[in-house]
């Protein structure tokens, strides 16, 4: 038996999800571009699933949701489809957050090497990045801005609205990661300005292999997946129509339950890092001030690697992370703790447990039960704890 906590890199489908999307699957398997009977049947629950994501983030139109292939793509084709399509010729500049999630981060080094000028604004230490910093990096030429609305690491929530007025202030785009807020916290694009956004499914209890773009009305972009034309010329494939129903779906649960869940899930993670910082000396979170999303707890562990202490808590049947899921296969410290000045050796240590809909208290007390003694018994292994603090 697993005791999951690493919600933030992945969830189980939800049952309510599966139950939606399994006739698609088999009885209602039409490709939503043809013309016959199941093909038009694909084609209008297709359209609904769209109407669905754009009423849940307050889109104004439904083809302001382009359905993509998860996360990744959905960034990968705001950075270089937006940039491409207002300076075909380079020499434009796009802002990128040092703390990003390499889906940015990477597509930006891209852009960089076409002959596009790319800025990398650090977060402060308190884990945000803040609007005078954004000001003070924008210039004449400045096309675009892409800041998450949420670290995936550290559990920080920035302050967007107010971002992407700046962005605007200097007559640049603004896109935003929200793979991790959408459906946890309030997400309502008019409200927040943004002109792009993207989104993925199995985050929120919806397929893997899934997601979306939101691009407002008339934002410059290229496609750059070509072919037949689907999702409005922006994405060219045969399109997902189960993936779109069981993301539709995800998301309308999520938005039911946010308030209540939300409130749950709080309480659960303070708990957790209430009580571990309470009986381990030398640990504290990773950041304990200003906005956080309710179901992560990030720790410092000092004196220990992230590594050993995931698979010490793995042979107890306990799944966690040491930052995000999709660098955990790197030994290098995780470039979101360097970014707000977390020292290497520090950064080694670090150890996210993020919490999801089917986390219980009773989990979180079999947690605390059993990661104490794992951490002592490393630290009276290791040299780095010695050096650091002594003998214990």
């Amino acid at each position: 038996m697993t005791t999951y906590f690493d919600y933030a890199a992945t969830t189980p489908v939800d049952e309510r999800v599966l139950d939606a999307m399994m006739p698609f699957f088999t009885e209602r398997f039409g490709n939503a571009n043809s013309l016959y009977a199941i093909g038009r049947d694909a084609y209008r629950a297709l359209e609904e699933a769209r109407e669905s994501v754009a009423k849940s983030i307050h889109a104004e139109r439904p083809d302001e949701i382009i359905f993509t292939g998860g996360g990744t793509e959905s960034d990968n084709a705001a950075l270089i489809g937006i940039m491409t399509k207002v300076a075909p010729d380079g020499g434009a500049h796009l802002i990128v957050s040092a703390f990003e999630h390499h889906a940015i981060l990477e597509p930006a080094h891209f852009l960089e090497k076409q002959g596009y000028e790319v800025s990398v604004l650090k977060p402060r230490a308190d884990g945000h990045i803040h609007p005078d910093d954004l000001r003070a990096e924008m210039r004449p030429n400045t096309k675009l801005v892409s800041i998450m609305h949420a670290n995936n690491e550290i559990g920080t929530i920035n302050p967007i609205k107010e971002l992407a007025a700046v962005a605007h202030e200097g007559r640049a785009l603004f896109h935003t990661d929200a793979a991790q807020t959408l459906g946890k916290i309030p997400f309502d694009v008019v409200e927040l300005g943004i002109d792009a956004a993207s989104f993925s499914s199995h985050k929120i209890y919806g397929p893997k292999g899934f997601g979306a773009l939101y691009l407002k009305k008339r934002t410059p972009f290229n496609a750059y997946l070509k072919g037949g034309g689907q999702e409005f010329k922006k994405r060219s494939g045969t399109q997902n129509t189960p993936g779109a129903i069981g993301f539709a779906k995800a998301l309308e649960i999520m938005v039911a339950e946010q308030a209540e869940e939300g409130a749950r899930l709080s309480a659960l993670r303070d708990r957790v890092i209430d009580g571990v910082t309470s009986v381990l000396e030398n640990t504290e979170p990773s950041v304990s001030a200003g906005e956080r999303l309710p179901h992560i707890a990030s720790l410092l562990i000092k004196g220990v690697e992230g590594e050993a202490m995931l698979l010490q808590l793995d042979n107890k049947g306990i799944s966690v992370s040491t930052g995000s899921a999709c660098s955990s296969g790197s030994l290098e410290p995780s470039h979101v703790l360097l970014s707000i000045g977390c020292p290497p050796e520090i950064a080694h240590g670090s150890l996210r447990i993020s919490l999801g809909r089917f986390t219980t208290k009773e989990d979180i007390d079999f947690f605390l039960a059993e990661f104490p003694p794992i951490v002592e018994r490393l630290r009276a292994m290791s040299p780095v704890y010695q050096k650091m603090f002594g003998s214990k």
